[in-house]
C-alpha cells in the first residue's frame, strides 16, 4: 500500500466549519483506504484528546511534530480542494517539496502516478 498524507484545512473561525473540515478530511481518507491506499488522516487526532488523563499534557506542537513525522514517511501528499491557502497545508506542501515527496491536488492524478509506477500504465489503460 502507498502511504498518503491527506492535507487540508482544519482550523476555522467557528466550530461548525472545523467539523466540516474534519468531515471532508475523514471522508477523503476513507475513500483512499477503500481504494487501496494507507492514508494518514490528521482529523482523527481528536482521539488522543478524548483518551488523555486529566494530568496528561498534549500541546499543539506535539500534534504538529506527530503529523510531520508521518508526512516525511509518506509516498505522497494529497491536498484537499480549497485548502491551498490554509497556513498548515501550505507548510505541509513546502515540506513535501523540500523532501521530494510528490504533491497532488486530485485523487485521479495521484492514482495515475502510482499506476504508472507500478504497471507502466497509460491513461488509455
Amino acid at each position: 500500500m502507498k502511504c498518503v498524507y491527506v492535507a487540508g484545512s482544519y482550523s476555522a473561525d467557528n466550530v461548525l466549519q472545523v467539523f466540516e473540515n474534519m468531515r471532508k478530511g475523514i471522508k477523503m481518507s476513507s475513500f483512499l483506504f477503500q481504494n487501496g491506499y494507507a492514508p494518514f488522516c490528521p482529523w482523527l487526532d481528536y482521539h488522543f484528546c478524548l483518551m488523555k488523563e486529566d494530568n496528561d499534557k498534549l500541546t499543539v506542537e506535539m500534534f504538529y511534530e506527530y503529523s510531520i513525522a508521518w508526512l516525511l514517511k509518506s509516498d505522497a501528499l494529497l491536498v484537499l480542494p480549497d485548502s491551498e491557502q490554509s497556513k498548515g497545508t501550505v507548510g505541509e506542501i513546502e515540506l513535501a517539496q523540500l523532501y521530494d515527496i510528490p504533491v497532488f491536488y486530485s485523487f485521479e492524478d495521484m492514482d495515475y502516478h502510482f499506476k504508472i509506477q507500478q504497471y507502466g500504465a497509460t491513461r488509455e489503460n
